[in-house]
Parts: structure tokens; C-alpha cells; sequence
């Protein structure tokens, strides 16, 4: 009990400590890609302290949903880290309180406490924010939901450390044109949840155009900080979804010792590096999609999933 809680305090740390990191890296390569000097692949964490010394402003028309909004944003990643093998690949304390349906039960509650606050602020961009993105969200949830019955049908469980193990357990698995097609539609389920191009921009400032970013306009000092850093969060958690689950079930510790542990961050570390470089080639590659096509590509995902879904179903 002692060593599993302590394993499971090392994987908060490291999707806690090492996500603004990764946050920096995409951002420092983007500007790389574009000529630019860009920022320190740190800025992350000098926005952090600056945000957490400012005083926080907040209305005195708004209710506890906007006090109370960057809380959950912040913590649920945490929640679904306890869920999900981030750094072992046998199932710790928490392993089996939920599956991939209940992560994505809990991370789809901090988008709606999220989308609460955005309207609760008052700010006429924060509800149009809100209607976009739960826009995105009604369409993505479909893909995830074929996503989750296709895992279901080939792992037969929805366990990530049982479905973990059935890419491992035979090999043969993981090269099934059914699994690449469900990784591909994977890949633009987090594209699209992430708000990264070609869904949105999240280097963009102009209202109009704004997506996911509308949303925290409202926010300032400490809340601005949390929710920053619950974005942050979000996005190495399903990075770690997609690799360590789904794509690249490999380098993860097979015993709690301190040598193997430190094996798996670094091995673990540079797979989710390998993850925000393909992120930048995408958002390099293409363009801000206008609004009125964001199901177009939605759409292409959930077309690539039950593919994936028919032929497993079928045997091909």
C-alpha cells in the first residue's frame, strides 16, 4: 500500500512538474519552425509564478461557479492520472476505481464547469467561447465513445492497464489496420480537445476568432494560473492516453525500485517529447480551420473510427 501510494505521488509530480515543459517545448519549436527566436521553453513556468503573485480580480455579479471553476479544472487531470499507467506498467491503487469511459467522464467535467464559468463572467466573448467549444465537444464525444466500444471489442476491457497489456501481449496486435486507424482518429480526438490548429489557435488574441482561449478571459492572478496549468495538464494526460495505452505501450516500469523508476520518466519523458514535435508539425503544416469546417474534420475522425470499429467487428 505504502510503495503504490508512493508511485502513484511519483506519477502526479511528473504529469504536475513536467507538463508546463512540455507546453514551453511546443511553443519554443513553433516559433523555430516559423524563423523566430520565440521564448524559453520554461516561459511556462515564469507566467505560472507571475500569475500566483498577482491579485485576482472577479465580479461581484459572478457566482462560486467562477470561483470554484479553476479548482476542478486543475485538479481533475490529477484525478485521471491516478487512473492511467503514466510511469508502471502494473496497475497501482487507483487502477481499477475507473476505465477509459469514467477518465473521460472527468475530464469532460472540467469542461463543463469550464463553460459555466465562461457565461457566468459576464464577458460578451466568454459565451461565445463556450458555445463554440461545446460545439467541438458534442462531436468529439461520438468518436470517443466509438473509440472506447472499438478498444472494448479488441481488449475486451476498458481497463488502460488490462488494454495496455493487449498491445504488448501479442505483438501482432499492435500492427492491426483496425488499431493504426484507431490511433489516427485518437490523434484528432486530442487535436481537437486540446484546441491546437487545426481546430483552433491557441497563440491567437483576436476575440472573434477565439475558441478555447474566449473562455478565461475573465480570469486573472491565481485562477488564471490554475486554469493555465489544468490545460497544461490536460494535454500530457491524454498524450500519455495515446502513448502509453494505446500507441507505444512500452518503457514503463515493470517493479516499483527507485533505478527502474527513473528509467521509465526519461524513457516516458522523450516519448511525450516525440508527441508535441508531431503536434507542432501539424499545427506548422496547416491552417486554422474556419468554424462552419471544424465538423468537417471531426466528422473525418469519427468516419476513421468505426471504420476501425467495422473492421474489427469483421475480422479484416
Amino acid at each position: 500500500m505504502a510503495q503504490s501510494a508512493a508511485l502513484n505521488l511519483w506519477q502526479l509530480a511528473f504529469v504536475l512538474g513536467l507538463s508546463p515543459l512540455f507546453a514551453g517545448i511546443a511553443q519554443k519549436c513553433k516559433e523555430l519552425v516559423a524563423s523566430k527566436r520565440g521564448p524559453s521553453i520554461f516561459q511556462p513556468y515564469r507566467d505560472l509564478r507571475k500569475l500566483f503573485a498577482k491579485d485576482e480580480v472577479v465580479s461581484e455579479r459572478s457566482s462560486w461557479i467562477l470561483r470554484f471553476t479553476p479548482y476542478v479544472v486543475f485538479v481533475v487531470p490529477l484525478v485521471v492520472t491516478l487512473l492511467i499507467p503514466v510511469l508502471t506498467d502494473f496497475p497501482l491503487f487507483f487502477a481499477f476505481v475507473g476505465d477509459m469511459l469514467a477518465a473521460g467522464f472527468i475530464l469532460a467535467m472540467s469542461g463543463f464547469f469550464f463553460t459555466l464559468a465562461a457565461i457566468d463572467g459576464g464577458n460578451p466573448y466568454g459565451p461565445m467561447g463556450a458555445s463554440r467549444t461545446r460545439m467541438v465537444g458534442f462531436l468529439v464525444e461520438p468518436v470517443i465513445i466509438v473509440v472506447l466500444f472499438t478498444v472494448s471489442f479488441v481488449a475486451d476491457s476498458t481497463i488502460p492497464y488490462i488494454v495496455q497489456q493487449h498491445w504488448v501481449h501479442p505483438l501482432a496486435n499492435f500492427f492491426s489496420a483496425s488499431h493504426v486507424l484507431l490511433l489516427i482518429a485518437f490523434f484528432m480526438v486530442i487535436l481537437a480537445e486540446t484546441g491546437r490548429i487545426p481546430v483552433d489557435n491557441p497563440s491567437g488574441h483576436f476575440e472573434l476568432a477565439m475558441v478555447d482561449e474566449s473562455k478565461a478571459l475573465e480570469f486573472s492572478g491565481r485562477s488564471l494560473a490554475l486554469l493555465k496549468w489544468g490545460g497544461y495538464m490536460k494535454f500530457t494526460v491524454l498524450a500519455i492516453i495515446f502513448l502509453n495505452v494505446l500507441t507505444a505501450p512500452w518503457g514503463l516500469a515493470s517493479t516499483g525500485t527507485i533505478p527502474a523508476m527513473l528509467l521509465a520518466t526519461v524513457l516516458i519523458f522523450v516519448k511525450v517529447l516525440v508527441l508535441v514535435l508531431l503536434v507542432v508539425i501539424v499545427e506548422s503544416s496547416f491552417a486554422k480551420l474556419r468554424l462552419f469546417r471544424i465538423q468537417e474534420f471531426v466528422g473525418a475522425a469519427f468516419i476513421v473510427s468505426v471504420t476501425a470499429m467495422v473492421m474489427e467487428l469483421l475480422g479484416l
